[in-house]
């Protein structure tokens, strides 16, 4: 046979149409040949488009792989449009704007295929084409590796992406392939993509490695499931969730992350089975936003090599743990944000350096039957509304137990905290929290340390072996005639016949505290009369309203809502000056409405009315009190109007901010207890319309919704204040505060880029507020500090210049 030969070979039985014979031209023998022929390839190079559209099989000479080149100067180079079979042929395409591969239509077979090529992707797959690719190779470092696209299907067994310069392999459209023991690795961007509503990925043993992008990311609604898939040496996340995405990862290996190992947003949903997670830079479960929810059981997250913590959990999302190991972390899970919650169940937090659990700023956190082990702090509850139970938990080898401060109010029943180093609990400023049943054991310190007026209950708790005294009460001062002191009730402690709560609430032990840190030495009880107390520090002088509207004038954007702040500050200025002539005022209400995404600065706003109407005499404080539905609603029938009326009354005087009002009223209402918690506040906002100010907040179709179907509500409002996205100079100028602040300039052209990464950054749910302006300032600076940082003597210009180049790349 001779070299740029084809040799037709008839499989058939009818002699009526000789095709059997070489060709000198690959199509004229496609043209010849009919379904079930074999065209066997001389080697040699094609300069030749391709297009397979019968069901034959064309193939390179045996035991010469690589010698076969399908090489045109241009277009695609391999078009399959019919059941056929490709193997043992090399592709070369050089046309950027086409694949070099093309399977459009059909059941074909493509073996031991290799694909070198600068196009638009190696390989390409669409419509009702479902192939078998095995045993390919795909070198495209110019565009996707492959590509999976329109509805299009496919099986592709042991193929290797060797490199690619967008995403090895990337599925749109609704496209739905399933990948089996493939590699990919050294592209610029994901390893796996998929994204769009319908589109679906199913990868099993594969691996994905040195990618400059996401090892695997999952957007727009897309959907994937991986089965014993390692993902390794990104320089992105591990895992990227975004929009409503969907993931199922099971026995899958996580490893070797420079930043997050998974991070999810946008109501995504992950699903993690029998997975381990180790060698993250930053968190190893990074889980953001309302709706965004990861479910892990029977998985491992281990071996941080960063300062954050392995678990993290914001912004009104949800993590549940089950069954799982968390150890050898700086942190293993926080927990923060009004309506964002973890639930962990049978699980093991150990080799913690700092925190184990730390829950703040309205978070809540359920803990059952879990196990922590060598950590500084067990679990820390830190600040108002911010709560959970832990439930037949033990917490051993700490340094502090259980530590709840500010208002927190956590519930801890049947909990055995074991050696703690300083205390077994601590509870101080004004922190609360309910320990029933619970024991601590050993402790280098007291067993529970409760100070600064915590309103604390104990029911029987039993301490033991406790260096310092099992229980130690600090006097609540001021607070004491008000109540603000534990309630102990059925305690015991090994160094007496136990303590017995007096008829009245009120401490069972009293002492005098004045601790130099947070867990410092604390002395003994003491019998001598107790000194005076200190002098009250003078308040700060409020400021005018002048002074506030400058700050408010100084904010970024929001020039409507500046526009509607004065409009009402003059008309309530106006009608205080009328009154003082004599003169009757109009009737200003001053509830509102605020709309818009999170992150516009709607609660800065807030707290700026507040202190103008406190400057105007209108409000006697002008604090603000933030809350959201996990504040005002109760579990049970009369608890919620109790909350809602103690939120009110810690607003007394100031501002009540209910961030996602709309909560309150869900469409799907039912038995819903929301709508106690309106009717109770309507009622507050009627019987006491002078002492607070109420600004209910959220997104603007979610805010107008609630308005709609609670007219009680919506008549309490004068006006409504729409906070828009902001634009990309609003953008700019926040990254302009954001470098001043920390001391960066922006070279020359970097204002310019920034300018046009704003505009073409793409806006999705979540475009629009600072959050993006401050990431993409935290992303240029870890930029700016890989580059200088190969700079032997960088100068003064290297050390505090941002350049256009030190923008992140948009994926």
């Amino acid at each position: 046979m001779a070299q740029g030969t084809v040799q037709v070979t008839h499989t058939g039985t009818s002699r009526w149409r000789r095709r059997t014979g070489e060709y000198a031209s690959l199509a004229a023998a496609l043209e010849a040949a009919a379904d079930g022929d074999v065209l066997t390839v001389a080697p040699g190079t094609y300069r030749e488009n391709l297009v397979l559209q019968r069901a034959v099989t064309l193939r390179g000479p045996e035991g010469s792989p690589g010698s076969v080149r399908i090489a045109p100067v241009d277009g695609v180079p391999l078009t399959v449009r019919a059941s056929a079979v490709v193997q043992d042929l090399h592709v070369e395409g050089q046309d950027a704007a086409a694949p070099a591969v093309l399977v459009e239509e059909g059941t074909p077979e493509l073996r031991d295929v290799r694909v070198v090529t600068r196009s638009a992707a190696g390989i390409e797959v669409r419509g009702s084409a479902r192939p078998t690719v095995r045993r390919c190779a795909v070198d495209n470092p110019a565009g996707i590796g492959i590509a999976v696209l329109d509805g299009a299907g496919g099986v592709f067994e042991e193929c290797e992406v060797v490199a690619a310069g967008q995403a090895g392999v990337a599925v749109r459209g609704g496209a739905h392939p399933r990948l089996e023991r493939c590699r990919v690795h050294h592209t610029s961007g994901s390893g796996l993509s998929a994204t769009g509503e319908n589109s679906a990925l199913e990868a099993v043993g594969c691996e994905i490695y040195e990618v400059r992008g996401s090892g695997v990311q999952i957007t727009g609604r897309a959907t994937a499931h991986l089965t014993d898939c390692d993902v390794h040496r990104t320089t992105a996340d591990g895992v990227t969730l975004d929009t409503d995405a969907v993931l199922t990862l099971a026995d899958c290996r996580i490893h070797d992350i420079p930043e997050n190992a998974v991070d999810l947003r946008s109501r995504s949903v992950l699903t993690l089975t029998r997975t381990t997670v180790r060698q993250f830079g930053r968190n190893g479960l990074s889980v953001w936003d309302p709706g965004t929810r990861v479910d892990a059981n029977q998985c491992e997250i281990f071996d941080s090599t960063g300062d954050y913590p392995a678990v993290w959990v914001s912004d009104g999302a949800t993590a549940v743990l089950d069954s799982c190991r968390v150890h050898d972390v700086p942190d293993a899970l926080f927990v923060l944000d009004r309506g964002s919650r973890a639930d962990v169940v049978d699980t093991d937090l150990s080799q913690v350096r700092n925190t184990a659990v730390s829950v703040s700023d309205g978070a809540t956190a359920q803990l059952d039957d879990c196990r922590i082990r060598d950590a500084a702090t067990g679990a820390w509850f830190r600040d108002h509304g911010s709560g959970g139970t832990l439930s037949n938990c033990t917490v051993d080898g700490t340094q502090t137990g259980v530590i709840v401060t500010k208002g927190a109010d956590p519930t801890v029943e049947r909990c055995t905290i074991d050696s703690p180093a300083e205390a077994g609990v601590y509870v101080s400023a004004g922190g609360r929290g309910s320990f029933l049943n619970c024991r601590v054991t050993g402790s280098g310190g007291y067993g529970f340390h409760v100070i600064d007026g915590s309103r604390t209950t104990l029911r029987k708790c039993r301490t033991e072996r406790c260096a310092r005294g099992g229980y130690e009460f600090a006097d609540s001062g001021a607070d004491a005639a008000s109540g603000a002191s534990p309630l102990v009730e059925d305690c015991t402690s090994d160094e007496s016949a136990g303590l017995r709560a007096p008829a009245a609430p009120e401490t069972a032990v009293q002492t005098v505290s004045h601790s130099p840190g947070l867990l410092g030495g604390v002395p003994g009880q003491r019998a001598v009369p107790e000194p005076p107390a200190p002098a009250a520090e003078p308040e700060q002088p409020a400021r005018s309203s002048k002074d506030v509207l400058g700050e408010l004038d100084a904010l970024v954007g929001l020039e409507s809502v500046k526009r509607e702040v004065r409009a009402l500050t003059d008309m309530i200025e106006v009608g205080r000056r009328r009154q003082q002539a004599g003169l009757k005022a109009a009737s200003v209400k001053r509830h509102l409405v605020f709309t818009g995404s999170p992150g516009t600065g709607k609660t800065t706003v807030a707290r700026l009315y507040g202190e103008i109407l406190a400057s105007l005499g209108v409000l006697d404080k002008g604090h603000l009190v933030e809350v959201s539905r996990v504040d005002l609603v109760g579990e049970h029938i009369g608890s919620t109007a109790i909350r809602t009326q103690e939120a009110f009354e810690k607003a007394r005087g100031g501002v009540l901010f209910i961030d996602e009002a709309y909560a309150l009223s869900p469409e799907d209402a039912g038995r819903d207890f929301g709508k106690e918690a309106i009717d109770t506040l309507v009622k507050l906002m009627e019987d006491h319309r002078d002492a607070v100010v109420v600004i209910v907040a959220g997104y603007t179709a979610e805010m107008e919704r609630f308005l709609s179907v609670n007219p009680g509500v919506a008549s309490r409002f004068s006006r409504t204040i729409t906070f828009s996205d902001y634009g990309p100079e609003d953008l700019l100028r926040i990254v302009e505060q954001q470098a001043e602040e920390h001391e960066y300039r922006l070279a020359p052209g970097a204002a310019e880029g920034l300018r046009k990464y704003f505009t073409v950054l793409p806006k999705g749910p979540a475009f629009g507020n600072g959050r993006t302006a401050r990431q993409t300032f935290e992303a240029m600076v870890e930029r700016h500090a890989s580059r200088v940082a190969q700079l032997p003597e960088p100068s003064t210009d290297d050390l505090t210049l941002l350049y256009a180049e030190d923008l992140p790349e948009l994926l």
